[in-house]
């Protein structure tokens, strides 16, 4: 069927702009200007204060299914993305049991998946101590790179690499060409922190903490020819050195979430772990650096490092940050929280456009995700960024709906989501495939 999409706004390939966007199948056909004729069998008008946008693509989500299930799963979690109007995204390889660190486990993963995604989903594998020999395989059987931790993950079965054992790793993903996606905190600068102080908290787990492994790690990828990629950075201090390597043209990214771009440790109250993740929500003046650094390119882009638990790890009930699960859920939530506070800082839904779709497309190599262009799949979001709303725990798709943003207003309402040329529809069966690398 063919379809044309007509709106006043759609952002393109070309910024945002007037547009009729033709749809044949499941790919986009043309990108036209809004009154170009067009024989389709279908034709859907905008509304006036509609926007169109490319299906967001989240590099960094925790789905933890199976073994974890409880936490999170590929209904629950692929329901909250199509819902805040995110087409893809690429999972986590661990929190699920077993952890995404050989072929074998990343076709239990697979199995587990399969029938149940709603939007299409992709796998990221592990680097952990003793399996680098298995990484050649999990790259052959189509996993879009690797994920590391230099500090405890906070589950056992996904322990860190220690030095040594990273430079053997980034050698196996150089000789592949294989990106390497790493959870970048010095243990050594990190110490255990206990109670309801948020402070004692944000102390445990020091800018400088981020910023030494940050330094390590460009070093090591100089040395080795490595791609790398910094993980939810936090710490504002490391931007000029990531900018200093990539005018060096080292091959590194780097990516920040919504919760370092909208909240404050100010404004976290004492005893409110649902504010825990790690690294931490830092201060009011380091997440102003931090925009400053997505408006210069520093920073590529935006993921929301969707990291659930069941509310008892997130102990709300003694507010205890040192025992509480550090991890945000947000998948649902993303495009809505980052434009809330793009929209007062002087940008446009075009620069959310690249930050969430075009540049995490890029990142994990999905050519034809994360655009409105001809070829690219019609993955579509409707979205109308003046409407406002309050967020209700109740009415998120997470399994786990504990949120920080309960209660709080935000601009930008996902209206539909259409994957592949058709709306999205979370009563009917779920038509999300399973992406490997070498099919993009």
């Amino acid at each position: 069927m063919r379809t044309v999409i007509r709106a006043d706004r759609a952002v393109t390939d070309t910024g945002e702009r007037p547009a009729a966007v033709v749809v044949d199948g499941e790919r986009i056909e043309a990108v036209l200007g809004r009154g170009a004729p067009v024989n389709a069998d279908r034709e859907l008008v905008l509304a006036a204060d509609e926007v169109l946008l490319p299906g967001l693509v989240d590099t960094h989500v925790h789905v933890n299914e199976p073994g974890r299930t409880e936490w999170e799963g590929f209904a629950s979690a692929t329901r909250a993305a199509a819902a805040g109007g995110v087409t893809t995204l690429i999972d986590m390889p661990l929190n699920s049991l077993p952890p995404t660190t050989d072929a074998e486990a990343l076709a239990v993963k697979r199995k587990a998946a399969d029938g149940q995604c709603a939007v299409d989903v992709g796998f990221w594998g592990g680097a952990v101590p003793g399996n680098l020999a298995e990484l050649p395989a999990l790259h052959r059987a189509g996993v879009f790179g690797f994920k590391c931790f230099l500090l405890p993950s906070g589950v056992d079965e996904f322990p860190p690499l220690n030095p040594a054992e990273l430079v053997a790793a980034l050698r196996h993903t150089a000789a592949d060409n294989a990106l390497m996606i790493v959870h970048a905190e010095d243990p050594g600068l990190v110490t255990d922190a206990h109670g309801r102080r948020y402070a004692d908290f944000l102390a445990s787990r020091p800018r400088a903490a981020e910023d030494t492994a940050i330094a390590g790690l460009l070093e090591l990828a100089r040395q080795t020819g490595a791609r790398v990629h910094v993980l939810h950075l936090s710490s504002a201090d490391a931007l000029p050195m990531i900018a200093e390597a990539k005018a060096a043209g080292l091959p590194i990214t780097a990516e920040t979430c919504p919760h370092y771009l909208a909240l404050s440790a100010e404004e976290v109250p004492d005893g409110d772990t649902r504010f825990k993740c790690c690294p931490p929500v830092r201060e009011s003046g380091n997440r102003d650096a931090l925009w400053r650094g997505l408006a210069e390119g520093t920073i590529d882009a935006v993921v929301s490092d969707h990291s659930p638990s069941t509310a008892d790890l997130k102990r709300l009930d003694t507010g205890d940050f040192g025992a509480a699960w550090g991890g945000i859920a947000s998948l649902q939530l993303g495009l809505p929280v980052v434009w809330s506070q793009a929209r007062e800082r002087g940008h446009g839904l075009a620069d959310v456009v690249r930050w969430m779709a075009g540049n995490t497309a890029t990142l994990a190599g999905l050519a034809t995700k994360g655009r409105i262009a001809a070829g690219a799949d019609a993955d579509l979001v409707v979205f109308a960024p003046d409407q406002s709303f309050t967020v209700d725990p109740g009415r998120l798709h997470h399994r786990n709906p504990v949120t920080p943003y309960a209660g709080r207003t935000l601009n930008g309402v996902v209206r539909r989501t259409w994957l592949r040329g058709q709306p999205i529809d979370l009563d009917a069966e779920p038509r999300g495939r399973l992406l490997s690398r070498d099919e993009t």
